[in-house]
């Protein structure tokens, strides 16, 4: 199993992830707001902005405060030049 840093000392399995989606989209906005009713929203952004967002396979969906390009660079390998903190 591979764990990715989504920022903060919080890791998440990288082959569980489905997709990673920019949350400024009004679908996003209202897929984040049901999961949060659901219980199924887990927010990782330590009161910072949500700047992406991570659906799983198992329907939970993530808040990251690091940028889509980030994680995705973290999620191939590269590690990802910003820093998280």
């Amino acid at each position: 199993m591979k764990l990715i840093n989504i920022g903060y000392g919080n890791m998440v399995s990288a082959e569980r992830i489905v997709t990673i989606v920019s949350p400024e989209s009004a679908p996003i906005k209202r897929l984040v707001q049901e999961a949060r009713d659901e219980g199924r929203a887990i927010d990782a952004t330590y009161g910072r902005k949500t700047r992406a967002v991570m659906i799983m396979d198992s329907g939970h969906v993530i808040l990251s405060s690091l940028i889509t390009e980030t994680l995705a660079a973290r999620i191939n390998g590269s590690g990802g030049a910003e820093s998280d903190e």
